[in-house]
């Protein structure tokens, strides 16, 4: 389990702290590289087997894998523990959050922007969207855990039991709000990525941790997660490179785009934690509990929602530009909640039944 007693520097490494300053140079070196090697990127952009782009995916294995070693399906039997910061956590991942990124994506794309935005790429953008609220984050949220020096045992039941809801839930959420706003998605091509994304890197990382567990136990696992980490952060910044270049043409003729597709993302992520956070708050849920379950309502998880964005539309889409966009705005997002979290500790109380 993480130590909750670490510092917040110990809790967020070099990478993590900088991500946002990475990913702004990943984008800078799609653009230029996309511009300098059109043929290129096209040749790997025709690398597809069912509708699944191989560089990417290999990439997103990258990214997701380290995470779900990291996943303990054996807490979900705490889930009778404690039971209102998961409650909080569960209803706003799933019969909120999904909704609401629904109803922004649609005021914002479709009316606000309507005179900013081509009919056919505000629908793209909004399908975008739509697949980061559907997806909540499992990965960093560990480290928003840390840095509020959250219930890190509680924090893993809350994302082990999520990862288990995401299995049979994202995919109908997804289509169901994908309909409402008249995009068309093959079921076939949904189900796929759930499976290649979801269910595959899940079980991958199962097996994995019981060997490991099995070797050395819990050190084990962490000394194994901490080999692989570097090729997550490299899989993430070399998917944006890829998306990037082949998005390069759009965003130079219209440099505002990745400002108008971060207003929604941004009003949604601060809304959804106040909401989360207040109604901890109200609650009576202790502070260790509610500044994680909070964290994890607003964070996504970018790693799926860009994998499916790319398998449903394309590589050059707008709805995979989007996703992106979601990985560029979280990171300073989340940071400024979390500093957030810790100054308002007192709100509280430290002990009592979450």
């Amino acid at each position: 389990m993480t130590d909750t007693s670490l510092s917040a520097e110990a809790g967020l490494g070099t990478f993590e702290r900088w991500l946002s300053v990475w990913v702004a140079l990943a984008i800078g070196a799609g653009l230029l590289l996309g511009n300098l090697f059109p043929s290129a990127f096209a040749a790997l952009a025709a690398l597809e087997i069912a509708s699944v782009n191989l560089p990417v995916a290999v990439l997103i294995w990258a990214m997701v894998y380290p995470m779900m070693v990291g996943v303990d399906f054996g807490a979900v039997r705490q889930i009778g523990d404690r039971p209102k910061g998961l409650i909080v956590t569960l209803v706003v991942n799933w019969l909120i959050k999904p909704f609401t990124m629904a109803a922004l994506g649609v005021i914002f794309f479709n009316y606000v922007f309507a005179g900013l935005i081509p009919p056919d790429d505000a629908q793209a953008y909004l399908a975008g969207v739509i697949l980061l609220g559907a997806a909540p984050c499992t990965a960093m949220v560990f480290v928003w855990s840390n840095l509020t020096r959250g219930d890190a045992t509680y924090t893993l039941v809350q994302v082990s039991v999520n990862d288990v809801i995401m299995i049979f839930a994202f995919a109908p959420i997804v289509a169901f709000l994908l309909g409402v706003t008249d995009i068309v998605v093959p079921w076939d091509t949904l189900m796929l990525s759930v499976g290649l994304y979801v269910m595959l890197p899940l079980l991958a990382g199962y097996l994995t941790r019981q060997r490991l567990i099995a070797r050395g136990g819990e050190a084990a696992v962490s000394a194994f997660k901490s080999r692989v980490q570097p090729f997550s952060i490299l899989g993430l910044l070399m998917t944006v490179v890829l998306l990037f270049a082949f998005q390069g043409e759009v965003i130079f003729d219209r440099p505002l785009v990745i400002a108008l597709i971060a207003i929604p993302l941004l009003i949604q992520s601060y809304a959804i934690f106040f909401l989360a956070y207040g109604a901890a708050r109200a609650w009576g849920i202790p502070f260790n509990v509610a500044a994680p379950c909070a964290l994890i309502g607003t964070s996504n998880f970018f790693e799926l929602a860009v994998a499916v964005a790319i398998s449903l539309f394309g590589l050059g889409s707008g709805a995979a530009l989007a996703t992106v966009v979601g990985v560029l705005v979280e990171v300073p997002v989340m940071l400024s909640l979390v500093a957030f979290a810790n100054r308002t500790k007192h709100w509280f109380p430290t002990e009592g039944d979450a």
